[in-house]
């Protein structure tokens, strides 16, 4: 997706702003003698920024309007280091609000629809970003939160909620409580908007029909705006991403050059119209393509595939680089074991060893099972990890993200 005279003169707008304001990468754009852009090149030209600038702005760095102006913050999480501050004005709260609205309509949710939220609220974009866009659509909002799932349950039943939002290892534990309990049939649910972690086709499937629902992914990161800045449709043929607010370039993780659209890499994000802390060619780390084409759905906003992982999750073990959505893709070929892995590497004796966690039920023979699934690794990846295949549900669940890479090599 090349970028479009009206982006171009978008960016513009926002590269005065930068200076205007002397931030990091208003002062960057300084010191490059960068005033503006006219065309494609120019725009690749720019100088990328990466979490690390943002950390180092801490506390308020990143703050281009008057402070006057500024009505909230919100935070990363930090537990890499100095949480990121990203400050909002009035305006980029509405705007993240009509980008989330959006998103529920792409995803057949209507004001009638009542909307159980269970991700976290406070410094965290997660909860206040799906109320803020429930509330623009018009839809009732039962603002749960995180946790208790007894009363998660016992809200969903009584208030009869239509859509749950929430990360998919949430997701997957309600599935399994609703199950365990019997309760089902109290269950009213038809949608599931979930979000902030990547999740394998195989998760997607157990908790659609556990649930008997249609599962929506949406997208987005704290550090541009939070969720909400894209969102699969019915057809699911990748994510619709809003271009009257953010540019997305897809860029090669070792040159960083853009690739075709089609070609996976790294997402990199411009936003183009915020206020409280713009952010120009922003380093998401995560991985995805552009899907080339119009959607059948219609719409004229472009497609982002699914977050295939990112290029810190990579694992590097006897020389061979993996991603878990490897592990996740080749799980997928077993119909006898869940959606739960967990991978836990050490070095012992001398070498590098992967032990790979799955799940099954008791119908099939452990040490069978888990050969296959070493022989497959080894086929597919190039080394044989020691697979322990345990009873169903003994793999930790997770009210937020669930870890699933434990690399003891360095603790």
């Amino acid at each position: 997706m090349q970028i479009t005279d009206l982006q171009i003169n978008l960016v513009n707008s926002q590269i005065q702003a930068l200076r205007k304001a002397g931030s990091f990468y208003g002062k960057k754009l300084e010191a490059a003698g960068i005033t503006g852009i006219s065309t494609p090149e120019d725009f690749e030209k720019l100088p990328f920024s990466e979490k690390n600038d943002l950390r180092e702005a801490y506390p308020l760095g990143l703050m281009t309007a008057p402070e006057e102006d500024i009505v909230r913050i919100h935070s990363s999480s930090g537990t890499t280091g100095l949480p990121v501050i990203i400050p909002y004005t009035a305006k980029d709260v509405d705007d993240w609000a009509v980008m989330f609205a959006r998103c529920y309509e792409m995803a057949g949710i209507t004001k009638s629809d009542r909307i159980q939220i269970t991700p976290g609220y406070g410094l965290w974009t997660a909860g206040i970003g799906f109320q803020n866009g429930a509330e623009k659509l018009g839809a009732m909002v039962i603002p749960m939160g995180p946790g208790n799932t007894d009363k998660q349950l016992k809200m969903m039943m009584d208030m009869q909620s239509t859509v749950i939002c929430a990360t998919s290892s949430y997701a997957l534990l309600l599935a399994e409580e609703i199950e365990k309990r019997g309760i089902k049939d109290k269950i009213c649910l038809k949608k599931g908007v979930i979000g902030s972690e990547r999740w394998g086709e195989k998760m997607r499937q157990r908790i659609s029909n556990e649930l008997g629902i249609e599962l929506y992914d949406i997208y987005g990161l704290t550090e541009i705006y939070g969720p909400g800045i894209g969102i699969n449709c019915r057809h699911n043929t990748g994510m619709h991403y809003w271009d009257d607010y953010i540019y997305i370039e897809i860029v090669d993780p070792e040159t960083l050059k853009p690739v075709p659209d089609g070609e996976l890499g790294e997402i990199v994000i411009t936003t183009l119209v915020k206020e409280g802390a713009p952010l120009i060619r922003y380093r998401t780390h995560d991985l995805s393509r552009i899907i080339p084409g119009i959607c059948p759905c219609g719409s004229n906003y472009p497609r982002l595939d699914i977050i295939m992982g990112r290029t810190d999750d990579m694992i590097k073990i006897k020389g061979v680089n993996v991603f878990p959505s490897q592990i996740e893709e080749i799980l997928k070929e077993f119909p006898e074991v869940s959606s739960e892995y967990q991978i836990r590497i050490s070095h012992l004796d001398g070498r590098d060893t992967m032990r790979l966690y799955v799940e099954t039920n008791g119908t099939v023979n452990f040490l069978e099972l888990g050969r296959r699934i070493a022989e497959k690794v080894k086929s597919r990846i190039g080394f044989t990890p020691l697979v322990k295949v345990v009873e169903l549900g003994l793999l930790p669940r997770s009210e937020k993200k669930s870890k699933r890479v434990y690399d003891e090599r360095y603790e």
